[in-house]
């Protein structure tokens, strides 16, 4: 009578919370008056009288709380408990996880009804959980908790203190080794059992009943990253998987939580505001406005965070010294964004609710204020900036890891660069096994101040003449910089892009700082001023820049070449493993502009190899990102050595979204299902896909020697690299701290395209 007792007391419980409604915590406070009533510490002590007395409490607060009787029909409580079930696929909790987990929404989900066995019929009865190794270190040993004379709900709910598997001293509570010995030996023959035909760590859900096991459910069990890595190398090790299944079996954007520090989940947190999780890691420091109070800090041997509306090339040096960024502004391949994640510090963009007054000395979240010097920390991992100093941990990347990216190595067809712009991001992408630089950005190497004043009086030069020999000063510290980026590369592809932005970013945007360099080249105030507003454009993303920047002034297209040939055969010379640079034109959108310069770049590295009498391989090439180079790809492959897909900008053209602006529309159009992913973020396979795809395949038509590389940011997105492999992609290349990504990712790839096609 007492085991009826408590299994309807049980039902009625899981029946009132799951089906109607009743909340949880009314049954436990009745239940934890009862235990006090009796004097009893477990469920299982409690008789059946006081169980009897439970029952009826309990049935008196549902029909209070849904205002009629709790059903007796067993059809009716069987039909709400299907409809529960359906219910489900709708609520918060399933459609956050869905979100989380990638799971569409319109799968739908099932009932299943079945007999039951009852963990909760005596002293030889039990429930528990069961994995078949250490979920949270990857070690192979039998782990888990059970719970005697006890239901499923009991244990999973976390509402009773549960029992080892396993002897532990520690816990001074006997094992079920010790007390059901007989039912622990089948449970872990049965576990290594699943786990050797899942070839996976296996999470075991059981019951005992009167002494006979059952197994509820089995499932790959939840575990942390490193734990993932160690059970993935140590079951291709055992020969229960191959290497290919091993390295399949890690998620790769998971990967970045070994490289960055994160915030530590235990530690208490003051929520300021969220936003996008622009660049993974975590820093704390003192909030600064501005780059120039950064690098003051920095040089004073403070730790400070960036809060700006939006970063612009101007704010390189503070981005530098800062140890985290926080914009207003901006999406996912921001300024800020891309910047960061090259730099490896952590930063979240679209902080709609931040408001700078940088002129008292303080930034408003929302209703809360933050002043210049007091502490915040970035959690750049969850797009969440937190008051105040909060712990953080840094992960380990085990021996392990390496084994596993090795393998990843072995299997992937596509090479991983670095988008890099200088020799210490360079060394840092050949520590975490760059292939070579798919892009450098020569504009990001004049950003001393030394090379901007230099760059500066080049585009306030009065004729070509004076130009030229502007250009020869900043040739000698472009060429330095060359220099030192290929001597990290030897023997490795170094793509290099010419001149990008428009020269208006060159030109400082506070009027003091324009007057100070007026003075410093003595020209009237007014003459720089003029020059100033005359390169002021309503579009510069459309203006001139790129490809219509070099053909306005080859010269300067010119000078960078001799600097990336002279700076290519001297580091050869000085390693003997010379670098072969890949130079790429921006912004081509007609066959003609890069002929037209192609014939120059030609002829300046021709000339500069007869100086030197030297010989070395190089290749010219095009950034395709906007449609019309794609349309007119077959034309423009015929002056082309390599494509190389700028995405970040090919998807603003294409979808004719501003990246800057995105996060105001596009978290609507996620949340409404209108698109499934940022196209910032994952290339957007049916739009941007489509235009590259197009140029493939006519860019090839006309030249099958074609090399192909994407350098966006998708380069280091796994979802993105999936697709890439599809289309015959060469190169993939991101940001230094990405590279592990991609190389897993990459891998993965190889391996479901091997599959499929066999």
């Amino acid at each position: 009578p007492r085991f009826a007792y408590d299994t309807y007391r049980r039902f009625i419980q899981m029946y009132a919370t799951v089906v109607i409604g009743v909340p949880y915590s009314l049954f436990e406070e009745r239940l934890e008056l009862a235990r006090e009533r009796a004097g009893v510490e477990r469920d299982q002590d409690l008789d059946v009288e006081q169980l009897q007395q439970l029952i009826t409490g309990y049935l008196i607060d549902i029909e209070a709380d849904m205002d009629e009787p709790f059903p007796q029909d067993p059809y009716d409580q069987l039909w709400g408990a299907i409809e529960a079930v359906f219910a489900s696929w709708r609520n918060p909790r399933a459609v956050t996880y869905r979100a989380l987990h990638a799971i569409p929404d319109d799968w739908g989900t099932a009932v299943t009804v079945q007999m039951m066995v009852f963990g909760n019929s005596g002293p030889e009865s039990a429930t528990g959980v069961a994995f078949t190794r250490d979920p949270s270190t990857g070690e192979k040993r039998f782990f888990g908790e059970f719970l005697l004379n006890a239901q499923g709900e009991d244990i999973v709910a976390g509402t009773r203190t549960p029992d080892p598997l396993t002897p532990n001293p520690a816990l001074k509570r006997k094992s079920m080794r010790e007390i059901l010995p007989h039912s622990f030996s089948q449970l872990q023959q049965l576990a290594t059992m699943l786990e050797e035909h899942f070839g996976d760590m296996q999470d075991v859900e059981f019951t005992i009943d009167n002494g006979s096991l059952w197994i509820l459910q089995t499932r790959s069990g939840k575990r942390t990253v490193n734990a993932g890595i160690r059970i993935a190398v140590d079951l291709a090790k055992e020969k229960v998987i191959t290497k290919a299944d091993a390295v399949l079996r890690v998620d790769p954007a998971a990967v970045d939580q070994l490289i960055h520090p994160m915030v530590d989940p235990d530690a208490p947190k003051k929520r300021l505001a969220s936003g996008l999780p622009a660049s993974p890691g975590a820093a704390t420091g003192t909030v600064v406005f501005t780059a120039e109070a950064a690098v003051e800090a920095a040089e004073g041997g403070r730790d400070v965070i960036l809060l700006r509306p939006e970063t612009s090339p101007d704010d390189i040096h503070g981005m530098a010294a800062a140890r985290g960024i926080v914009t207003s502004r901006g999406g996912m391949t921001s300024h800020a964004a891309v910047v960061a994640r090259g730099m490896g510090r952590p930063c979240i963009t679209s902080v709609n609710s931040l408001r700078i007054d940088a002129e008292n000395g303080l930034a408003r979240f929302g209703k809360m204020v933050v002043h210049e010097g007091e502490t915040v920390t970035v959690d750049g991992s969850g797009g969440e900036v937190l008051l105040g100093k909060v712990p953080t941990i840094q992960r380990e990347v085990s021996g392990d890891f390496a084994t596993l990216l090795g393998w990843a190595d072995e299997i992937r067809q596509m090479n991983v660069r670095a988008n890099v712009d200088n020799a210490e991001d360079a060394e840092i992408a050949r520590g975490f096994g760059a292939e070579g630089v798919g892009l450098c950005r020569t504009e990001n190497m004049l950003t001393g101040d030394d090379a901007v004043h230099l760059m500066r009086k080049v585009i306030m030069s009065d004729s070509e003449r004076d130009r030229r020999a502007n250009l020869d000063e900043l040739y000698e510290v472009q060429r330095a910089a060359l220099v030192d980026l290929f001597e990290h590369m030897p023997g490795l592809p170094v793509c290099i892009r010419l001149l990008d932005p428009p020269l208006e970013e060159f030109f400082p945007r506070d009027p003091e700082k324009l007057a100070d360099f007026s003075k410093a080249i003595k020209r009237d105030y007014e003459d720089v001023l003029l020059r100033a507003e005359e390169l002021k454009e309503i579009n510069p993303m459309l203006g001139n820049r790129g490809v219509r920047l070099a053909i306005c002034f080859p010269e300067i297209a010119e000078m960078q070449i001799r600097a990336i040939m002279e700076a290519a055969i001297a580091a050869g010379q000085k390693s003997g493993a010379p670098v072969v640079p890949e130079i790429v034109v921006p912004l081509v959108s007609h066959f003609q502009e890069l002929r037209y310069l192609r014939e120059k770049l030609d002829a300046a590295a021709a000339e500069t190899m007869r100086r030197h009498s030297a010989k070395i391989r190089y290749l010219i090439g095009c950034i395709v990102e906007v449609p019309r180079a794609a349309i007119r790809a077959d034309l423009i492959a015929g002056a082309a050595d390599f494509f190389s897909f700028g995405t970040n900008d090919l998807t603003q053209t294409t979808l004719g979204i501003s990246r800057d602006d995105a996060s105001h529309f596009l978290t609507r159009y996620l949340d409404l299902g209108i698109i499934d992913d940022d196209p910032f973020v994952t290339l957007d396979r049916d739009g941007v896909g489509e235009v590259i795809t197009q140029a493939i395949e006519k860019g090839k038509a006309t030249n099958d020697k074609l090399l192909l590389g994407v350098t966006g940011e998708h380069g280091g997105d796994p979802k993105s690299i999936d697709y890439f492999e599809t289309l015959g992609i060469n190169y993939v290349s991101c940001s230094p701290y990405r590279i592990p990504v991609a190389r897993l990712a990459a891998a993965q790839a190889t391996v479901r395209a091997q599959r499929q096609a066999a």
